[in-house]
């Protein structure tokens, strides 16, 4: 189990030792998914591209399994007001891109954008790196079981809106799935939860996951919200 001191001290680890069996389809997709399946922008092979991760952190709330998110500050120069795992590029002090550097960057930046405590987290997998064309980051997404829920919130209102969690079970609602159209064109999947458009490379890798763990729901692909859609 990772601990906040592992995140100072020590290596952090992964262990799916006691995750809960809800949690055992997630925990599959990890040992078998391949990177193309997961998005088709894909680090570039010169390893061009800023390092970064993001903490993908499931819970248990009061209406069952749920995804810790957060809004980016409206005052941003990049993704401003977007809906977003907590995460951000590694620091030096995270150590080695291709050892647990990822693993101490998400759990860092988690700390630092939620007030999130560390050491009621397990991490328990990474996802093959994914690639941002648009803000040339690439980004490892690491799985998280939060063992031990801690009071989470705004630390820093410059850089994050608010902070929320999103159950399970609203997003696999098909009521509450969409397609988005960037103005470049692409189209992507979207979730209309708390209030929120959840797109972009969040809403990609919740997708995929839900795909791949078996959760999914049929859901109208047709169906289209504009980038500046408001409930």
């Amino acid at each position: 189990m990772t601990r906040a001191s592992d995140t100072r001290d020590g290596p952090v680890v992964l262990s799916k030792d006691g995750l809960p069996d809800w949690l055992e389809p997630v925990a599959r997709v990890v040992e078998t998914v391949e990177p193309i399946q997961l998005s088709r922008f894909l680090p570039p092979e010169s390893g061009a591209g800023r390092q970064s991760a993001v903490l993908v952190l499931f819970g248990e709330g009061e209406r069952g399994p749920e995804l810790l998110l957060m809004e980016r500050a409206s005052s941003l120069r990049s993704h401003a007001g977007q809906p977003a795992f907590p995460g951000g590029a590694l620091d030096a002090e995270d150590g080695d891109p291709q050892a647990d550097g990822p693993l101490r960057a998400a759990l860092r930046e988690a700390e630092e954008e939620t007030g999130l405590d560390p050491s009621g987290v397990q991490l328990f997998g990474v996802l093959p790196r994914l690639y941002i064309p648009v803000s040339g980051f690439v980004v490892t997404p690491v799985l998280g079981w939060w063992r031990e829920p801690s009071p989470v919130d705004v630390v820093d209102p410059n850089e994050t809106a608010r902070v929320f969690t999103v159950p399970v079970a609203d997003l696999t609602n098909p009521d509450n799935r969409a397609t988005t159209v960037h103005p470049s064109g692409h189209r992507g999947p979207a979730f209309l939860v708390e209030s929120a458009l959840v797109w972009g490379f969040t809403a990609g890798v919740i997708d995929r996951l839900l795909h791949f763990s078996g959760w999914e729901r049929p859901w109208d692909r047709g169906k289209q919200v504009p980038l500046d859609w408001r409930s």
